[in-house]
C-alpha cells in the first residue's frame, strides 16, 4: 500500500440535457443521468446508485484483504447497500445505508470466524465510514454443501 495521503481525481462533462459522462484517468467513461426519483431516464447509473455501488464494492474489497490476512477460506460473497435518501432540516441527505452480506464458505470453515470477518470488514470500509448516515449490517455465513 502507499503512503497516506491518497489522492484520486475525476471529472465529469454535461451538457443541458442528455447523460454526464465521468472520467478518470486509465478508466473507462461512465456515462450517468439523475436517477428515476429525480425525474432521470433510468436504465444509467446515477450519482446516488454509484455511491451506494461504492459502498458495496468497498465492503467486498476490505472483507477480501481482512479475509486473506486472517487465513480464512471463502468462495463467494455477494453484498447489497441500500441507501436511504431523505431531507433534513430543507437538505437532501443520504441518513442510512443498509448492507446486506451474504458469505459462502466452504465445509469446515469456522462460520463464527467467517462472520466476525464480515463485521470488521463493515466497520473497515473506508468508503462507508466517509459517510454521513447511519450504517446497519445484516451479515450472513452460508456453508456450501
Amino acid at each position: 500500500m502507499h503512503p497516506y495521503p491518497h489522492t484520486y481525481r475525476v471529472g465529469a462533462a454535461g451538457s443541458q440535457d442528455g447523460t454526464v459522462t465521468v472520467t478518470a484517468a486509465g478508466l473507462p467513461s461512465l456515462e450517468t443521468a439523475a436517477p428515476p426519483e429525480f425525474d432521470g431516464p433510468g436504465g444509467v447509473w446515477s450519482p446516488e446508485s454509484l455511491l451506494c455501488a461504492a459502498a458495496a464494492d468497498c465492503f467486498i474489497l476490505t472483507f477480501r484483504s481482512i479475509s486473506r490476512v486472517a487465513r480464512v477460506p471463502w468462495l463467494k460473497i455477494e453484498c447489497q447497500v441500500e441507501g436511504t435518501l431523505q431531507r433534513v432540516d430543507g437538505v437532501a441527505q443520504f441518513t442510512h445505508f443498509a448492507t446486506r452480506a451474504t458469505l459462502t464458505v466452504p465445509e469446515g470453515a469456522d462460520a463464527a470466524k467467517a462472520h466476525a470477518l464480515l463485521e470488521r470488514a463493515e466497520r473497515g470500509c473506508l468508503v462507508s465510514n466517509s459517510l454521513r448516515g447511519s450504517r446497519a449490517l445484516d451479515a450472513h455465513v452460508v456453508v456450501a454443501p
